[in-house]
């Protein structure tokens, strides 16, 4: 009966370069596990987990690229109606990092332009080899208007409370929309009630989630 009283759901996209853990933080958020023979995402993948913000039941509904990333074929499908994006690079793997400037370009291009992106900065265990420093992604955050958190999917640091302030200002942002919408402010005739109903934001009701759980698709058995 649970799914009967959620308020929202909110679509969130993790993406980022292959092997930085994407499918590692996101298991370990849904289902505190960690599979360390975890191979490449294939096919299309989400997982959901439900949360209560501000008294609302909300059910956060994340996707995977799914091995997408590796063929730069992430496609405007996968961003559409994503509230919040995860855009994650491996702290200890540069490369990873310099590609976040990337990824941000192809989010403001495919996605709403109201969608809350949080930076992560994953395999944080790994301090010993980092090859990013910590100031350098606080650097590019605040210039991209970006939120920022360090994880690590392996001991479970930060993970949750990453995910929790990223659905925080989700809430923020849908909050100011109905208001904004119930008070009448229309700024362009009808154009941000029209907005808010529109397939862009896509903000779903709790009782119209009935998209087929079996896009779970897990090479991972654990």
């Amino acid at each position: 009966k649970l799914q009967e009283k959620i308020d929202y759901v909110f679509k969130v996209v993790v993406i980022g370069d292959s092997a930085v853990g994407k499918t590692q933080i996101l298991s370990r958020f849904t289902k505190n596990e960690f599979c360390f023979d975890s191979k490449s995402t294939i096919g299309v993948e989400f997982q959901t987990k439900t949360v209560t913000i501000n008294g609302k039941l909300i059910k956060a509904q994340i996707w995977d690229t799914a091995g997408q990333e590796r063929y730069r074929a992430v496609t405007s499908a996968y961003y559409r109606g994503a509230l919040g994006a995860m855009l994650v690079y491996d702290i200890t793997k540069r490369q990873t990092f310099d590609h976040v400037a990337r990824w941000v370009e192809e989010l403001r291009s495919h996605a709403d332009g109201s969608i809350v992106i949080m930076l992560i900065g994953n395999k944080g265990d790994l301090v010993d080899q980092r090859g990013v420093q910590t100031e350098d992604a606080v650097e590019f955050a605040e210039d991209q208007g970006l939120f920022f958190s360090e994880t690590s999917a392996f001991s479970g640091e930060n993970v949750n409370s990453a995910f929790l302030k990223l659905l925080q200002e989700i809430n923020k942002v849908v909050s100011k929309r109905s208001l904004e919408c119930n008070n009448g402010i229309k700024g362009n005739g009808n154009h941000d009630v029209a907005a808010l109903k529109g397939e862009k934001i896509d903000i779903i009701s709790g009782s119209e989630l009935e998209i087929s759980e079996i896009k779970k698709l897990h090479s991972c058995s654990c």
